[in-house]
């Protein structure tokens, strides 16, 4: 595929979406559309950021991005004194919290999770992608709500450790 015919795709698949941003990494390049600030512009990146995480490509299968953040944060309901480790979404997609509707859900709050264990689905393009935990703890908040569109990137998950 071109690099302009996937940057086509891109536009079509953003503006089909209520994303604002969809990067994809193919190789050393990295491809980035959005509507932030204004209309939807194409951004072409030579080179990864080093920095940042890799954008992946709706329908691959990719680890939940994970990030530690203070319990004193203003959220309500996070406790005072632990870590809570921040589980979020490695792709624009749908939301699922459970395998079909009217079953149970992967993880509830208060679930205690394993690593390994699914904790959802996020639908991109047809495709259902199970997100799976990549720490073992328990589950303290739950920021999505089911059949919710997600963007790359956003906490979906606020999981306190075990020790």
């Amino acid at each position: 595929m071109t690099d302009l015919a996937l940057l086509k795709e891109l536009l079509a698949l953003l503006d089909a979406s209520s994303a604002t941003t969809i990067e994809i990494r193919r190789g050393f390049t990295t491809y980035r559309v959005s509507r932030e600030g204004g209309p939807v512009a194409p951004v072409y990146l030579s080179a990864p950021n080093p920095g940042s995480a890799a954008g992946t490509a709706a329908g691959a299968q990719s680890p939940a991005g994970v990030a530690a953040t203070g319990g004193g944060d203003a959220t309500a309901g996070a406790p005072s004194a632990t870590r809570l480790l921040e589980v979020k979404s490695p792709m624009v997609g749908t939301f699922y919290r459970s395998p079909e509707p009217g079953s149970e859900p992967y993880a509830k709050v208060g679930s205690r999770v394993a690593t390994g264990q699914t904790l959802c689905i996020i639908e991109a393009m047809k495709i259902m992608n199970e997100l799976e935990s990549e720490v073992s703890g328990v589950v303290k908040e739950i920021l999505v709500e089911d059949a919710q569109p997600v963007e790359f990137g956003q906490v979906l998950f606020r999981v306190e450790p075990s020790v």
